[in-house]
């Protein structure tokens, strides 16, 4: 953290008249202005390199967007987390094959919204400005039809929200965001920064963004997670990514308690700098693990191409259904069969010599609804992830 400390740098905390504290933010860019020292523009180039090396990495993938769906599920699955939901990869992976098993948990509905509110996203992108109606219309997906459904997706909150420990009050809360009338003007604020294109680098510009939006938490639910679509959204608009392979959320869930002690490290003291050094650190982590991952994506891909052509009789079924693998790596003899188009017995076959092979590998145990794993595929991403603290004091949200 810098030694400096300006305690209204980022806003202030007004009482009112209800007698508790609101934060009121100054807008965006912070006055005085970033302090670029040595380690910030170190920092900044690492993170450069390695996010434009990621993204480089999509150029050589015979099919990028087969890869990329694993990459969006990763993310979706820890932002999810951050916000205590306890659904894994596979559970998104089961619930996507259909595998019907009734262990899984409630909240993968959760992690599913997220991985369609940020495909929408990005596509609306294409056509769009980031925009405060966008970023509405986002929400709206992200909460469909699930936990905080009932607290109006897809509208700014008209009431006071606070942040602190499960059942406590405005009056003992750890943090309480501005009133409705202070929120609106500060995202108006937010809205014009993110159209800034010129005024500071990309990645100083999406750390300070999602800073910003974490500290207005204009909705009443589903504040974490729409900020951190917002930094994805922010690298692939301004074309720093053409695609969001970069899932900075399980860097965030690895830090969670750095990563809220920053924000408020913002709030309380207008530590921007100390912020920034973290989010960039975590920006050149992930990218350079994604990247490793990517290319050993590559190489289990030609190895995997070249066992079928050299082992299987059909080996044209087993290369199709190998490609489909990579988009969705857990798959039914049934849906395999429609995929490449070929009768139940004929993928059956398929699936059975893949099986043999060491490529598939079947994880029901049931002779009947079988489900079958690509096994080495999902290891790669499992292999990726940071290790996790073991004990850490979390504070729970009560507007997540």
């Amino acid at each position: 953290m810098t030694d400096q400390t300006e305690p209204f740098r980022a806003g202030r905390y007004i009482k009112q008249l209800e007698g508790y504290s609101a934060f009121i933010p100054q807008p965006l860019p912070p006055s005085p202005p970033v302090r670029m020292d040595g380690e910030i523009m170190r920092l900044l180039s690492d993170a450069d390199r390695a996010l434009g090396r990621l993204d480089g990495v999509t150029t050589v993938l015979p099919n990028p967007d087969l890869f990329v769906a694993m990459y969006v599920k990763q993310e979706a699955v820890f932002s999810s987390q951050i916000e205590g939901t306890q659904s894994t990869l596979e559970d998104v992976l089961e619930y996507e094959a259909g595998s019907g098993k009734e262990h899984r948990p409630k909240d993968v509905a959760e992690v599913v919204n997220y991985v369609g509110a940020m495909n929408m996203g990005l596509e609306k992108l294409k056509q769009l400005p980031l925009s405060l109606r966008l970023i509405r219309e986002i929400h709206r997906e992200l909460l469909q039809g699930v936990r905080g459904g009932e607290r109006t997706p897809g509208e700014f909150r008209r009431s006071q929200n606070w942040i602190g420990p499960a059942n406590c009050t405005l009056a003992d809360a750890a943090y309480v965001p501005p009133p409705p009338n202070q929120m609106k003007e500060g995202l108006n604020n937010l809205e014009k920064f993110l159209h800034d294109r010129s005024s500071l680098p990309v990645l100083i510009h999406c750390a300070l963004a999602h800073a910003q939006f974490e500290t207005i938490h204009p909705f009443l639910d589903g504040n974490g997670r729409m900020g951190r679509l917002l930094i994805t959204f922010l690298l692939c608009e301004r074309q720093i990514l053409n695609r969001p392979l970069l899932y900075l959320s399980y860097y965030l869930k690895a830090y969670r308690a750095e990563y809220y002690d920053r924000l408020m490290a913002i709030r309380n003291r207008g530590d921007w700098e100390g912020w920034l050094k973290f989010f960039l650190r975590g920006v050149y982590e992930v990218s350079q693990a994604s990247t490793d991952t990517a290319r050993a994506i590559l190489r289990l891909r030609e190895t995997h191409r070249q066992t079928i052509t050299e082992k299987l009789s059909n080996s044209i079924n087993g290369l199709r259904l190998l490609d489909r693998m990579f988009e969705v790596p857990l798959i039914t003899i049934r849906a395999a069969g429609e995929y490449i188009k070929v009768s139940y017995v004929t993928a059956s076959s398929v699936i059975q010599n893949m099986e043999e092979l060491g490529i598939l590998k079947e994880i029901t145990g049931q002779k009947r609804n079988k489900v079958f794993r690509y096994e080495p595929y999902l290891k790669l991403f499992s292999n990726q992830a940071i290790s996790l603290p073991r004990a850490e004091n979390q504070m729970d949200t009560v507007s997540s």
